[in-house]
């Protein structure tokens, strides 16, 4: 089975979080270490996330909001991983939250793996065009939740069973390893 690795966002995502709620109820999932989620370091997130990669080959990432930027930037940095697919919850411009400001701007470049960004219409921490603009740099498609404030626990998002869909549907597109899309060309099956 595919290992679902799961990248917290800023301060963690302890229970109620549907992150929380997913790794402890899916056998195929496991939430990352990622340090010190107070003070996150770019290069340590990056570095842990590439190391569990290496770990679990062919994996399919599940970011928020800060966790969704790391697997971006890994995907744009990194393009040798093996990586099955992303799903990206939230994901913020790091460089609107003084706390995070050292991550940077989310990447420009178009992923080699199927990827899903997931929005809130109503997102205190990231407008919903920018959303939309950061799913088309990355070639990723976007799922509209709605008037879902940051997807998370503040927003009253404990179990989310949605996710786990669109990962299998994520999965379902992957088919072919990722080391044959990196070899020749991005692949996409049709919808």
């Amino acid at each position: 089975m595919t290992k679902t690795l799961i990248v917290p966002g800023l301060d963690g995502s302890p229970a109620p979080h549907w992150q929380d709620w997913w790794a402890r109820t899916d056998p195929d999932a496991m939430m990352l270490d990622m340090g010190d989620t107070a003070r996150p370091v770019r290069e340590v997130w990056q570095a842990t996330l590439a190391v569990h990669v290496m770990t679990y080959p062919d994996s399919i990432l599940v970011g928020h909001s800060l966790g969704a930027v790391t697997i971006a930037q890994l995907l744009a940095r990194w393009p040798g991983l093996r990586i099955r697919a992303a799903l990206l919850v939230a994901p913020v411009d790091p460089r609107a939250i003084d706390r995070i400001a050292g991550f940077g701007a989310p990447p420009r470049e178009a992923f080699d793996v199927p990827a899903l960004v997931v929005a809130s219409r109503n997102d205190p921490l990231v407008s919903f065009d920018a959303s939309r603009r950061m799913a088309a740099d990355w070639d990723a498609d976007l799922y509209d939740l709605g008037h879902a404030g940051h997807i998370n626990t503040a927003s009253g998002f404990g179990p989310w069973t949605k996710g786990k869909e669109l990962r299998d549907l994520l999965l379902a597109r992957t088919r072919r390893p990722s080391a044959l899309r990196r070899m020749f060309g991005a692949f996409r099956q049709p919808a």
